[in-house]
């Protein structure tokens, strides 16, 4: 069964029962990152969940890049928001691939669920109506460094899952370190899952009092960005329930050994 939430909600986003995958910005392997191609190589790997980025464009249409210009994977110093949709779907990321929109992936891959992170304000009304147009709001999850960006998105999508952004991340942790449930309770109040590097502020967020205070509000702990099997395995063993990689192809048989225990 997926973890209850600070506020009782049970979003269909978490399911299966964890422990889960969460392809970061799919499988690069051989494919450009945050395109539908990366996508489908994660799928074929068997990854449930998908992590995303959006940025908005020129013309309103929340567009999926992880990065505000171009200049990284298209080597074009130019921003997201100068690009009208169409002209970002025709730039050449590689293996025939352009920016695709958030409506797009969701309509190509009507099984997955998608955890986006909302990376500009701009990229919040076509993230909004993407999500609606798609009928998508029981698998996606929303997240955003900014809380009023989060908090903006979720507002317009009555029980959609959504993480912890980054001003509640260190509270959060605090709390769960200390087994302060109670104030963690608070902390994490409608929220469904905490998304989380290893560490924070130089604390280890991965103890057995901080995962046991997390499952006791109804939280999911999801830890960014691992690579490496052996983290993996440590990290499951300590009771986290989704590892988000850039190697969903090594991750997913390491998750499914769970699920068959």
């Amino acid at each position: 069964m997926p973890r209850r939430a600070a506020d009782g909600a049970s979003p269909a986003y978490l399911s299966p029962a964890p422990p889960r995958v969460l392809a970061h910005r799919g499988l690069a392997l051989e494919a450009p990152e945050n395109t539908l191609l990366a996508f489908a190589h994660a799928i074929a790997a068997g990854a449930t969940h998908l992590e995303t980025d959006v940025h908005g464009s020129a013309d309103g249409v929340a567009v999926i890049s992880h990065d505000p210009d171009l200049s990284r994977v298209a080597g074009r110093e130019v921003k997201v928001g100068q690009l009208t949709a169409a002209e970002l779907a025709r730039i050449p990321l590689g293996e025939g691939q352009g920016f695709p929109t958030l409506a797009e992936a969701l309509d190509a891959f009507p099984e997955t669920r998608f955890n986006i992170d909302v990376k500009s304000a701009d990229a919040i009304p076509g993230t909004i109506q993407a999500i609606r147009a798609a009928k998508a709001s029981d698998r996606v999850l929303i997240g955003s460094f900014s809380t009023s960006r989060r908090r903006a998105v979720v507002r317009e999508l009555p029980g959609v899952a959504t993480s912890i952004s980054a001003s509640g991340a260190l509270p959060a942790v605090l709390a769960a370190r200390a087994g302060a449930v109670g104030a963690l309770a608070r902390v994490l109040s409608g929220v469904h899952a905490v998304q989380l590097p290893t560490r924070a502020a130089g604390l280890s967020v991965v103890t057995a009092r901080s995962i046991r205070s997390f499952h006791a509000v109804g939280v999911e702990v999801h830890i960014w960005t691992v690579n490496d099997p052996a983290e993996m395995v440590r990290l499951l063993d300590a009771g986290v329930d989704g590892i988000v990689t850039d190697r969903a192809d090594l991750a997913v048989p390491i998750v499914a050994a769970r699920h068959e225990r």
